[in-house]
């Protein structure tokens, strides 16, 4: 089992007279159950299996497993709610989830149907129409999006880069070959997972599952009823913005810590009990949140909504663990809570020395170095020399010259430092320095003899 989260299971046909008891003494708290599969599949177990879980106290919903050249998403959502798909914010009915996974029928021909290759024989756009289409018949019908189920492998072998799926939630599958915490990769759509299934081969009944967070985002995620709190904050800041047009969906819930959204014709408005309810309108600063995992990522919530009128007509918005930063000339760059963000603001942020962010934070330097690079140098961080700011210029220069971090000097270890005779600069390093006159430009000085004497 991984160390986090609440344990859960899902079971299928194929698991017949569970011990639901033991399953709970265990430490499962939550429970899925196969419902159906194309149009022409129903779990004759399913009704001992969605009950007995639930009379032990476990919250309890349904997937379906998906045959898409077999007939239209809509057809299989219709299917799955007469068969067993429903929802209902009662609290204790987990989400409906898509099925969506290798074809367990590949290249087999059954009472006169081909099923296909691995892709149902169809392709990426395909795929995603078909998921669409089965996402938003649930949605009128439920009034839930289902949550995805899938492994990482088959999504990018069939699905590709698609990125369209990010409201849905993710139920990942990996097994590691031995314990761990880490399900690995989840596709381009998603920052992180709702749900992974870490094993199909115990210690629970059928599979075994973890809810990445606690018991509290359980409950949310399976009654996303809407909070009042969440449902009073998104009015007003819709009412405050009218630049976002008319809804496009309901209030959704279920998100990351219990949150919330509504989408519009112009962009979203999300809301977290931590954060309460901040605008993320369409455009590049929204843009670069969805590319860092939205709420789910580094990010995490927005803390503020967009703000403009910086130096060269640039706008941010602060987030839980950072902010987003563009301007015509640098686009949006994530900026993380950290040394080196730190820096950026000790050096006067944007209107500072370093201006705007022209990349994000980088890491995997030498000895586990990290950097960012703005418009008029860059800020380097090590943990044995800090943070520090490498402006763009002759010292730089010599410094790049000599390899970097990687070279002879290593990381600095302080600022560029100037008022020395005749009015130049220098800047320390761990094995040196770089010492800079008009007179003789900017030199190396190792440490060493020679810097010795």
């Amino acid at each position: 089992m991984p160390t986090f989260g609440v344990q859960g299971l899902d079971v299928s046909a194929y698991q017949t007279n569970v011990d639901w008891q033991q399953q709970w003494n265990m430490g499962a708290r939550f429970a899925y159950v196969k419902a159906s599969e194309g149009n022409y599949f129903t779990n004759d177990q399913f009704s001992s299996q969605y009950q007995g879980s639930r009379n032990v106290g476990m919250i309890r919903g349904a997937y379906h497993f998906a045959i898409p050249n077999w007939s239209s998403g809509a057809d299989q959502a219709r299917y799955f709610v007469q068969n067993g798909g429903g929802w209902t914010a009662d609290g204790y009915t987990m989400p409906p989830v898509l099925d969506f996974e290798f074809n367990p029928y590949e290249g087999r021909t059954i009472n006169g149907f081909y099923f296909g290759n691995t892709c149902y024989n169809m392709s990426a756009d395909q795929l995603s129409s078909w998921v669409q289409d089965f996402g938003n018949t649930m949605l009128s019908l439920t009034g839930r999006l289902p949550a995805i189920y899938t492994n990482t492998s088959w999504w990018n072998q069939c699905l590709g880069n698609q990125t369209a799926f990010s409201d849905y939630p993710l139920w990942v599958a990996a097994y590691p070959g031995s314990p761990s915490n880490d399900a690995g990769a989840v596709p381009a759509s998603w920052g992180t997972y709702s749900i992974w299934q870490y094993s199909s081969t115990g210690p629970f009944a059928g599979d075994s599952n973890v809810w990445n967070g606690d018991y509290a985002g359980l409950q949310a995620f399976a009654a996303a009823g809407v909070p009042a709190a969440a449902n009073q904050a998104i009015s007003s800041v819709q009412m405050q913005t009218p630049g976002l047009g008319s809804p496009t969906t309901s209030i959704i819930c279920g998100l990351r810590d219990g949150g919330c959204y509504q989408n519009f014709d112009s962009g979203a408005i999300v809301w977290s009990s931590a954060t309460g309810a901040h605008a993320s309108p369409n455009g590049s600063i929204r843009d670069a949140w969805k590319a860092s995992g939205f709420e789910g990522g580094v990010l995490g919530y927005p803390t503020s909504d967009q703000t403009c009128g910086l130096k060269n007509g640039g706008c941010y918005q602060n987030f839980q663990n950072g902010a987003i930063i563009w301007s015509t000339a640098t686009g949006a760059q994530v900026s993380t809570n950290g040394p080196i963000r730190d820096a950026w603001q000790a050096s006067g942020f944007e209107g500072g020395a370093l201006g705007y962010p022209t990349s994000s934070q980088i890491c995997g330097l030498k000895d586990g170095g990290c950097y960012q690079n703005f418009q008029n140098g860059a800020v380097i961080w090590s943990t044995a020399t800090g943070a520090q700011v490498s402006p763009n210029g002759p010292v730089r220069d010599a410094w790049q010259a000599s390899g970097f971090e990687g070279g002879t000097l290593g990381y600095p270890t302080g600022p560029v430092t100037c008022g020395l005779k005749d009015g130049g600069c220098y800047q320390n390093f761990q094995n040196g320095a770089v010492i800079w006159s008009t007179a003789t430009g900017a030199q190396v000085s190792p440490n060493g003899p020679v810097r010795d004497a």
